[in-house]
């Protein structure tokens, strides 16, 4: 069986894989959300979704680092990574263990796409169109919601010391539009540049995300103390996993207005 991957790459397995080891929290949590808990053998340290899953398989590593021996001794069928989240030097040694497959996501449509296309591979279909369907109606329900509130300037920070944001070539910025944020981050090649205090300055509005570095309330202060732009903690799960949670993101977005 043949299946293309979203670096079309093209992915030969001799069968529908048993034995997963995933490099991604966001499709960790997909795979779970598709039924393939069971099928799950190796995820990484920071895939904390469904929360007890860590307790239950093997840890190999984080999504930059991982153990390749213990990646190899679990004899997975296939690997799943993302390119942006993974090295390209850990897919290529991988490849030596096992099949990889590779997403790389920057939009809402990117991300459908990919669940359908997890959904052929594991011959899990139905439950992929079944999430797909939700995450479309909730993405439908939103637009209606916000089509009369007005667009704001905004920085989504990612980073303390020194600051960094999210550019415009992620998938944050696309949810970042999704919610009429016009993001002061205007290259668009941008991905996560260091920010200067002008550009701080100069936003209606900067958000302070719980991931990768975990921003508090005490760094909305902090911040909220040095400029006048308004200061909100979000969460950042909502914004960066694509996947199933983004049935749960629209929701949570609308808090945000």
């Amino acid at each position: 069986m043949e299946f293309i991957d979203q670096l079309n790459r093209t992915i030969t397995l001799a069968n529908i894989p048993s034995r997963i080891v995933s490099l991604v929290p966001s499709q960790t949590e997909l795979l779970v959300d598709l039924g393939l808990r069971k099928n799950i053998v190796g995820i990484t340290k920071f895939c904390v979704h469904p929360a007890n899953l860590r307790k239950e398989k093997t840890i190999v590593g984080g999504t930059k680092t991982v153990n390749f021996t213990k990646i190899k001794l679990l004899k997975p069928d296939i690997i799943i990574c993302n390119k942006e989240e993974n090295t390209e030097e850990m897919v290529l040694q991988l490849e030596s263990i096992a099949p990889v497959w590779v997403s790389d996501i920057s939009t809402i449509t990117e991300s459908i796409e990919m669940i359908k296309r997890l959904g052929e591979v594991f011959d899990v279909t139905e439950k992929a169109s079944a999430i797909i369907l939700k995450i479309e109606l909730e993405w439908d329900g939103f637009k209606l919601y916000l089509k009369d509130f007005p667009s704001k300037k905004v920085l989504y920070l990612i980073w303390k010391d020194p600051y960094m944001a999210a550019g415009k070539d992620t998938f944050i910025n696309a949810l970042l539009r999704l919610n009429n944020f016009e993001n002061c981050i205007i290259e668009e090649i941008s991905r996560y540049p260091e920010v200067e205090w002008d550009l701080l300055k100069s936003a209606d509005l900067v958000l302070l995300s719980t991931e990768p570095y975990p921003f508090k309330d005490e760094h909305v202060v902090e911040l909220q103390n040095k400029i006048d732009a308004k200061i909100k903690l979000v969460d950042g799960e909502y914004f960066s996993w694509y996947g199933s949670r983004l049935i749960q993101a629209f929701g949570y977005f609308k808090t945000l207005h």
